[in-house]
């Protein structure tokens, strides 16, 4: 697991970076058809892909292929859900210095089913890990129905913030994770949680 924090218009240059890009533009334009730009055809990044932007990469030991990744917003910056879900929302979202904003949850399609499986648990395990470190106590994003379903079942503390509203064919609504001392707990509860090794951009190292 990667994690990194560069400016948006270095990202192609950077493998870890590149391999993200690649594989959201698989996952998002090809497979869901989201109506998204392509960088050259071939990354999927759009406008809240900046130096605010943190990103957790999940690739694989052996060739570094990409597996999983996620990006991450603060809510003190320009985000989806407040610049353009804010509607989903019937109370208020948390927002401040200890809030920020899950978005691109990307699982690479090229994996077996029980690959993408591990990743994921493994990208979960990572972001309530990095939350834990950095200081963040609530995640926010948004989703389609059938997702948050899952997410809200993986053992932390999730709730909708309002109705499910069909947009864009699908049926979307705007989530709130709170992330505290029991967080992880809650994830070995369930099965979730699956612990690795994550490589810091000064060089150090950490277990999740």
């Amino acid at each position: 697991m990667i994690d990194q924090n560069p400016r948006a218009q270095d990202a192609p240059g950077d493998a870890a970076l590149r391999a993200m890009f690649t594989a959201r533009k698989q996952v998002f334009i090809d497979l869901l058809k989201w109506d998204l730009p392509a960088l050259d055809g071939r990354f999927e990044i759009d406008q809240f892909d900046t130096p605010d932007a943190r990103y957790l990469i999940l690739l694989d030991p052996d060739d570094l292929r990409h597996r999983a990744s996620a990006r991450l917003l603060p809510t003190s910056a320009p985000h989806l859900l407040g610049e353009y879900y804010a509607h989903l929302c019937t109370e208020s979202a948390p927002s401040g210095a200890g809030a920020w904003e899950i978005s691109r949850f990307c699982l690479d399609p090229a994996q077996s089913a029980v690959e993408r499986l591990s990743a994921r648990n493994q990208l979960v395990t990572a972001l309530a890990g990095y939350a834990l470190r950095h200081g963040i106590t609530d995640y926010v994003g948004v989703a389609e129905q059938g997702w948050f379903d899952k997410v809200r079942h993986f053992g932390w503390d999730c709730r909708a913030l309002g109705e499910a509203r069909r947009d864009a064919g699908c049926d979307l609504l705007a989530l709130h994770i709170r992330i505290d001392g029991g967080t992880l707990a809650g994830l070995q509860r369930t099965g979730i949680h699956a612990p690795i090794t994550l490589y810091l951009e000064d060089g150090g190292e950490t277990a999740q």
